[in-house]
C-alpha cells in the first residue's frame, strides 16, 4: 500500500482542518476546450488559497444541457480529450478535483464524476439514480450505474477504476477520505453517500445540476446539511451555474459546504461569473463524532468498497486564518437565531424538569437562595414558570437572601427589588452570627480569610435552605451552572448541593444571555431595570469582606479567569474532543481582539487543571436538566475517574 509522504503543512491542517471548495464555473455549453481552460484556471486559484478539494458541477466539461448532443461522437470524444488536458494542466496542484463528463463505456453512456490529482486520473464514479420526470429526462441518454459490467476502464492510455464502490484516500492529509455521488443520488431514499460514509468517506462530494424553482434552494440547503449530519461527514455540493439555463429551465449555481448538520458556507446564486464557496472542514471533529456515535459504529460496515490511495504533497498556499464560522461564544445562539424561540425552549426544558420534580416530591414550596447574582436570578425566573406548570400557587415560591461578610448592598438590593417586582416572598436571614459561632466551635480565626472561611459561609447558607425546605414541606432549588460545575467553582456540600439543580445544564455565558432576554422580553414591564443591573453586576461569591468603601474585594473572574474563555474551552473539549493545542489555536482566532495568546494559554491551563481536579464534585452532583449538547452529569454525559492523574493540557 502507498505510504504517506512527510506532512508539514499549515498549522490548520495539522490540527485536522482541510480546505475545500464548491465551484460553479462560468461554462460554455459544448465548448470543452474553453471549459477545460476555465476549470484549470479556477483549480489553480483555489489551490493557491490552500484548497485540497475542489468540486465542480455535474457534466461540467461539456455542460449539463447539451441534450441529444450527448449522442454525438464529436462531443463525447472532446470530453475524453478534455479530461486528459485537465489532468495535465493541473498536475502540479496539490488539490483533488472532482469534475463531470459524459463517458461511453462499451455500448452505453454514463454520467460520471472523474476524480483527479497530481497528474493522475484516480477514478470514475457513474451516477446511480437518473431523474426522468418533469424537466429531467436523463434516461434518454444515460444508463444508471448498476448496468456497468466492468470495474476498470482503459482511458487515455491509463487503466482507471470505475464504479460506485470507490473511496479516495489522500495519505498525506490525515482523515481525507473522499466519496462521490451525483446530483439525484442525494434525493433518494438511501443515498449512495450513506454507504460511502460507512466505508470510511469523511468528505462527500456531489457534482450537481439542479434546476431552480421557488422553494427549492432552502430545501436543497436542508437536504445537504441533513445528509452531512446523518453521515457524520462534510458534504460539498456544487450546482450548475446560470450559464446552463436554457429553454424552460434555470440553473442558479448553488454551491454548499456543510459539516455534520451545520452549513459552513454557500455561493451567491444566479451569477453568470464563476462563483465558489471555500470552507475549512474539521476532520478531527468528524472523526470524534464517529468515535462517539454508537449508532454509526453499530451500522453494518459497508464491505466491498475499493480504496484508491495516493499522496498530493504540501499545500501550495493559504494561511492559517480559519475559513469557517467560529463563535467566541459557542453556547450563545447566533444573531441570526430567533432569540425568543431559543430562550423559550431553554426555559421550557428547565421549567418542565423542575415541575416534574416538584410534582413527584409533592412539594408545598420551592425554596431558593436569592443572592441578586446571575445564577440565582435565572433559577428564580425558571422556578416561577415551573410552579405554574406544576399547578402550584405563586405563594409556594419562597426565596431567602442570606447576607454575610462579603454581601454588597447592590446584590442584596437587587434581590429585594426582584422579589418585590415578581411578587415573591423573600426572607432575609443573616449568616454572620451563625458563622462566627461556627468559627468559635472549630477554633478558626475570623481574620484568616482562607478556604475554611469561605466554605463555612457557603455551607451555612445551604443548611438554612435545607432546613427551611424541611420546615415548609418543600425542596431546595440549586442555582449553580454548567461553567461552575466544569471548574469545580462551588463549595462541596455547600452550594454544590440541592434537591434539584435547575441551572446545571446552562453555561455562564448563556445565563447572562437569558437574563438579558428576560429584561427586554417577558419580564420587561415587571423587572426589566433590575434584571439589566443584575446582568451587569460583577460575578462574585461574595465570601470575602468588603473594602472600606463597601466595594467588592472578590471577583470570580479575577481568580479563575473570564467565563467566556472557559465556556469556549469547555465546548471544544467536551463537545469536539479537541486537544489543548487546537483549543489554544481556535481561541486565539475567536478572541483575537480581546486576549493575547499568553493569556489564553494561562487560563486554558487553569481550566484543564480544575476540570480534572474537581470531577469528584461532579460525580455527586444533584439531578438537573440537560439543556444543550454539552452536559457533565455523571449519570449521562460525562464519566471520568475522580482520581485522574494525567495532564489534560499536554
Amino acid at each position: 500500500m502507498p505510504q504517506a509522504s512527510p506532512t508539514p503543512t499549515t498549522t490548520r491542517e495539522r490540527l485536522g482542518f482541510v480546505r475545500v471548495a464548491a465551484v460553479s464555473a462560468e461554462l460554455v455549453l459544448g465548448d470543452v476546450a474553453k471549459n477545460v481552460t476555465i476549470l484549470a484556471r479556477e483549480a489553480r486559484t483555489l489551490a493557491q488559497r490552500g484548497c485540497r478539494l475542489a468540486v465542480f458541477p455535474e457534466l461540467c466539461l461539456t455542460g449539463y444541457s447539451c441534450a441529444d448532443l450527448f449522442h454525438t461522437n464529436a462531443l463525447l470524444a472532446a470530453a475524453v480529450k478534455g479530461l486528459a488536458d485537465l489532468v495535465e494542466a493541473t498536475q502540479d496542484l496539490p488539490c483533488v478535483l472532482v469534475v463531470g463528463l459524459p463517458l461511453r463505456v462499451q455500448d452505453r453512456l454514463y454520467n460520471v464524476a472523474a476524480v483527479l490529482a497530481k497528474g493522475r486520473l484516480l477514478g470514475l464514479v457513474p451516477k446511480t439514480y437518473l431523474p426522468n420526470s418533469a424537466e429531467f429526462y436523463e434516461r434518454r441518454w444515460f444508463s444508471p450505474a448498476h448496468t456497468l459490467n466492468l470495474s476498470t476502464l482503459r482511458l487515455n492510455d491509463q487503466d482507471v477504476a470505475i464504479g460506485t464502490d470507490l473511496v479516495f484516500e489522500v495519505l498525506d492529509v490525515p482523515g481525507f477520505v473522499l466519496g462521490v455521488e451525483i446530483c439525484e443520488d442525494l434525493w433518494t431514499v438511501i443515498p449512495p453517500s450513506s454507504h460511502l460514509a460507512l466505508a470510511g468517506a469523511m468528505l462527500l462530494a456531489n457534482p450537481s445540476a439542479s434546476t431552480e424553482v421557488l422553494g427549492k434552494a432552502p430545501y436543497r440547503r436542508h437536504l445537504v446539511a441533513q445528509q452531512a449530519a446523518r453521515c457524520l461527514a462534510a458534504y460539498i455540493y456544487s450546482g450548475a451555474g446560470a450559464g446552463e439555463s436554457t429553454t424552460d429551465v434555470v440553473y442558479s449555481g448553488h454551491g454548499l459546504v456543510a459539516e455534520n448538520g451545520n452549513l459552513l458556507g454557500e455561493t451567491e446564486r444566479f451569477s453568470f461569473e464563476t462563483r465558489s464557496v471555500v470552507a475549512d472542514v474539521d476532520l478531527q471533529l468528524l472523526a470524534h463524532e464517529r468515535l462517539k456515535s454508537t449508532s454509526f459504529r453499530d451500522e453494518a460496515g459497508s464491505i466491498g468498497f475499493r480504496r484508491v490511495a495516493f499522496s498530493i504533497g504540501a499545500a501550495l498556499g493559504g494561511d492559517d486564518r480559519l475559513q469557517r464560522p467560529l463563535s467566541a461564544h459557542p453556547f450563545v445562539p447566533s444573531a441570526k437565531a430567533d432569540r425568543a424561540a431559543v430562550c423559550e425552549e431553554i426555559f421550557a426544558i428547565q421549567a418542565t424538569g423542575l415541575a416534574r420534580r416538584l410534582k413527584q416530591a409533592r412539594a408545598k414550596t420551592a425554596v431558593l437562595g436569592l443572592s441578586g447574582g446571575l445564577d440565582s436570578t435565572l433559577a428564580l425566573l425558571v422556578m416561577l414558570e415551573a410552579i405554574k406548570r406544576a399547578g402550584m400557587p405563586l405563594s409556594s415560591a419562597l426565596t431567602i437572601t442570606m447576607p454575610g461578610f462579603g454581601t454588597t448592598s447592590r446584590t442584596k438590593g437587587n434581590a429585594e427589588k426582584l422579589a418585590e417586582a415578581l411578587n415573591v416572598e423573600l426572607r432575609s436571614i443573616s449568616i454572620t452570627d451563625a458563622v462566627r459561632q461556627h468559627f468559635a466551635d472549630i477554633g478558626h480565626s475570623e481574620h484568616q480569610h482562607d478556604t475554611t472561611y469561605e466554605n463555612s459561609q457557603a455551607r451555612e447558607r445551604t443548611q438554612i435552605l435545607m432546613d427551611v425546605a424541611n420546615k415548609t414541606g418543600g425542596i431546595v432549588i440549586g442555582t449553580g451552572d454548567l461553567s461552575e460545575s466544569a471548574l469545580g467553582w462551588c463549595t462541596f456540600n455547600g452550594d454544590h448541593m440541592s434537591m434539584y439543580h435547575v441551572n446545571v445544564g446552562v453555561p455562564k455565558t448563556l445565563v447572562r444571555y437569558l437574563i438579558e432576554w428576560c429584561a427586554e422580553g417577558p419580564f420587561a414591564a415587571k423587572a426589566g431595570d433590575v434584571l439589566r443591573d443584575i446582568a451587569d453586576t460583577p460575578i462574585s461569591p461574595e465570601l470575602l469582606p468588603l473594602a472600606a468603601d463597601e466595594s467588592l474585594q472578590q471577583k470570580t473572574e479575577d481568580t479563575v479567569g473570564p467565563y467566556e474563555l472557559h465556556d469556549f474551552f469547555l465546548f471544544h473539549f467536551v463537545r469536539h474532543g479537541s486537544n489543548a493545542e487546537k483549543i489554544r489555536w481556535l481561541a486565539a482566532q475567536a478572541f483575537a481582539s480581546r486576549y493575547d495568546e499568553e493569556t489564553i494559554a494561562k487560563w486554558l491551563a487553569l481550566f484543564f487543571k480544575r476540570f480534572a481536579q474537581n470531577q469528584f464534585k461532579r460525580s455527586s452532583v444533584p439531578d438537573g436538566p440537560k439543556v444543550g449538547s454539552v452536559a457533565l452529569s455523571p449519570r449521562g454525559d460525562w464519566r471520568m475517574p475522580s482520581d485522574y492523574a494525567g495532564d489534560l493540557n499536554s
